[in-house]
């Protein structure tokens, strides 16, 4: 790839955070609506669900395929691509008749969606070579993250009160088609020097065990468990094929080499403890603003700024402690944070006083905004530069996944308390497993964070670096001659 002016790479740094902002926006915007979704689609909590879910589901199973094609056939072609398939199914969740066809709908959004944000990483990474350079890009593109939890309770609601729900999706479409013939002028094309080859059994099996398991999660509080049952088992059989498929592959879907380095294991598994705490602390904080306080989706947009804003506050200190004292003390804030968060609501019932639900939703704020840097730096901590970017893909289909879990537990626990009874008179008994769940994922963070981030985690880091790097000069010779 030719190089760039300054000027040029801004710009490409800039309809790249477009994407970002489209993608981060549609989780953040959404949750606001729930409850106007629900009384107008006639939708039961599972329901609920799964609009979130088939979203998330659909882009954890193919966020490392969409990447690895962008390396092979091109990442501006893809990227592209991805752009017009999430922005058409913006168009169709807009125009949704029922609720199963906005679960469909929401899947193609997904589709898109997976080709963005990865493949509009390594479009960062390629475009800015210098090693400072790129340390800023990348720390713009997580500040994105922070401004759509920010103003998506915000946006939404403000949408949601004076339009209705299905104008949430209307906001994708000039900043979709902006990025797209932005991209289409400005950004070059490129691709890797070597592609991964594809993996389809490996990725057959990923998609097998996401959604058999999301599934009978969901659908367990409503149904018989010898129907629920199969789909379990499916689960753990689509885990033990990969187990024993992946290690056989040279270049396999998922290496299972790397999670001998403990700093890899501890960030997928804080990956998906903190965002299934997230996707559990949005789906009970919406639908109990709303559906118990019977506050407009406006006012719970604003009770959300709380936590939300320290999001936004902490994200740029965390990014900065991670680069001047390493990954420990960011992780150990966030455990706490969220911890605390959780305890409050499950121990306190925060949420009937709003000086304690202002408190929760500030800790929970705090640990979420602290979180998310170290993540992908500890999930790299010690790579070879030629895998790190399939760790990072593994750190955010883990961070997808972990929503998508999130939102299933927490919503099937809820479910099951609340039953077909009255939201205002059983939801905060029934809500209490459910905020247990989320501080016990905090303590997840808090603990894996302590253990994960040591001499000993990092010696285990280094010894994996060796042996992938001797295994890599291996295959080179053996390809060679």
């Amino acid at each position: 790839m030719p190089e760039l002016s300054p000027r040029r790479r801004m710009l490409v740094l800039a309809i790249c955070c477009m994407s970002l902002l489209i993608v981060s926006l549609d989780n953040t915007v959404l949750n606001v609506a729930l409850p106007s979704m629900q009384q107008d689609l006639h939708a039961s909590t599972s329901g609920l669900q799964w609009t979130i879910d088939a979203y998330t589901l659909v882009l954890a199973s193919l966020l490392m395929l969409a990447g690895s094609t962008a390396d092979r056939i091109g990442r501006k072609r893809v990227f592209m691509a991805g752009l017009v398939v999430f922005t058409l199914g913006s168009v169709l969740c807009s125009l949704a008749p029922n609720l199963e066809a906005l679960v469909v709908f929401r899947m193609v959004q997904a589709v898109g969606g997976s080709m963005l944000n990865p493949v509009a990483m390594s479009i960062i990474t390629n475009t800015f070579t210098d090693p400072r350079e790129r340390a800023r890009a990348i720390g713009v593109w997580g500040a994105v993250v922070g401004i759509s939890m920010a103003a998506g309770p915000l946006v939404g609601g403000l949408l949601v009160e004076s339009v209705g729900w299905r104008s949430i999706f209307w906001i994708n479409l000039p900043v979709g088609l902006a990025a797209l013939l932005l991209t289409l002028r400005f950004v070059p094309e490129s691709r890797a020097g070597k592609a991964r080859r594809p993996d389809p059994v490996g990725q057959l099996l990923v998609i097998t065990l996401f959604g058999s398991l999301t599934y009978a999660i969901i659908e367990a509080p409503s149904t018989p468990f010898a129907s629920t049952a199969p789909l379990a088992v499916v689960a753990l059989a689509a885990l033990a094929g990969l187990l024993r498929y992946e290690p056989r592959r040279a270049e396999p879907l998922i290496d299972l080499r790397f999670f001998r380095s403990a700093p890899f294991s501890g960030a997928t598994v804080i990956a998906v403890s903190a965002f299934a705490a997230l996707g559990g602390f949005l789906f009970l904080s919406t639908l109990y603003l709303q559906n118990v306080r019977g506050l407009t989706a406006l006012e719970a947009g604003l009770w959300m700024l709380p936590m939300a804003a320290p999001t936004f506050l902490c994200a740029p200190l965390s990014g900065r402690l991670v680069g001047t004292r390493g990954p420990r003390l960011p992780l150990l804030i966030a455990g706490f944070a969220m911890t605390a968060s959780g305890v409050l609501f499950a121990a306190f019932e925060a949420e009937t006083s709003n000086v304690t639900l202002f408190a929760g939703y500030v800790l929970f704020g705090i640990g979420f905004g602290f979180v998310n840097a170290p993540i992908t730096n500890t999930a790299v901590s010690g790579m070879p530069r030629a895998q790190a970017g399939v760790a990072a893909a593994v750190a955010s289909t883990s961070r997808q996944l972990g929503q998508t879990l999130g939102v299933a537990v927490v919503g099937a626990v809820l479910a099951s308390g609340v039953g077909a009874s009255s939201y205002r008179e059983l939801f905060v008994p029934a809500a209490r497993p459910g905020w247990w769940i989320i501080a016990a994922c905090g303590f997840a963070v808090l603990m894996l964070g302590a253990v994960t981030s040591g001499r000993w985690a990092r010696r285990t880091a280094d010894r994996t670096a060796e042996r992938l790097e001797s295994a890599e000069v291996r295959q080179a010779i053996g390809t060679s001659s």
